[in-house]
């Protein structure tokens, strides 16, 4: 493995560490609402609802956003210190982005885990706050994903294929503690869902434009909308 490589998997780790200061272990996206009301209780059917969920879920959604935006990102010289920043495509895609979340609990959660990420890039590298800025204000999470990655030169496909990893890794968290399952047992279904998982990275990457998806969850659209008024709630989503 090269200096170059070895770094860009180090910055990835980093990315997508449960250690990442975005409160992403907060969010259920949910499931919390679908375990309530006995939709999602065993580990076969937590299995099967993140399987749909990549493949027509607002996930997927994200992440086409996060491959489009690298590539972007990738050919405008992105953060570069002797550049002007530019909003083009950035505050578009994230104006999409936003607009095709249709839960407030959703808009909310990407909005705060994006400038929870922003906070912390700019603190890492302040000289890229004026081009968060331009890329929008509030920035979805996926959106400034895209970006810091890019500005770690870590290449498309581990960008994506780590985004929806770690999505996954974190509702599987969630789901051990709602249902609950073993630690094991959660283990075992994020080992299953690789291929899955390979298949959303693929047709993320090769997604041409957001004006290309379609958001056809609606299950867990309404369960997103229904968690506000649950008895109890343990996440905020």
């Amino acid at each position: 493995m090269t200096t170059t490589s070895a770094q860009a998997l180090l910055r990835l780790l980093q990315l997508t560490s449960p250690a990442l200061p975005v409160g992403a272990y907060s969010y259920s996206e949910g499931l919390e609402t679908l375990v309530e009301q006995d939709t999602v209780t065993t580990a076969p059917a937590l299995t099967h609802w993140l399987e749909q969920e990549l493949a027509y879920g607002l996930v997927a959604i994200d992440a086409a956003a996060v491959g489009l935006v690298h590539q972007a990102a990738t050919q405008a010289e992105w953060g570069r210190r002797d550049s002007e920043p530019t909003a083009a495509p950035f505050a578009l895609l994230n104006h999409q982005l936003s607009a095709l979340r249709d839960s407030e609990e959703t808009r909310q959660q990407s909005w705060a885990m994006g400038r929870a990420l922003v906070r912390m890039a700019t603190h890492l590298h302040p000289h890229l706050k004026p081009w968060f800025n331009a890329a929008g204000n509030p920035c979805n999470f996926a959106i400034a994903f895209a970006l810091l990655a890019t500005h770690w030169e870590i290449e498309p496909q581990p960008v994506v294929l780590g985004y929806l990893h770690n999505w996954a890794a974190n509702l599987i968290t969630s789901a051990v503690k709602l249902i609950p399952l073993g630690q094991t047992v959660g283990q075992q279904i994020l080992l299953e869902l690789y291929p899955a998982l390979e298949e959303a990275c693929d047709r993320a990457i090769a997604t041409p434009s957001l004006d290309d998806l379609y958001l056809s969850s609606w299950g867990t659209s309404l369960a997103t909308m229904q968690h506000e008024a649950l008895y109890t709630r343990l996440f905020r989503s």
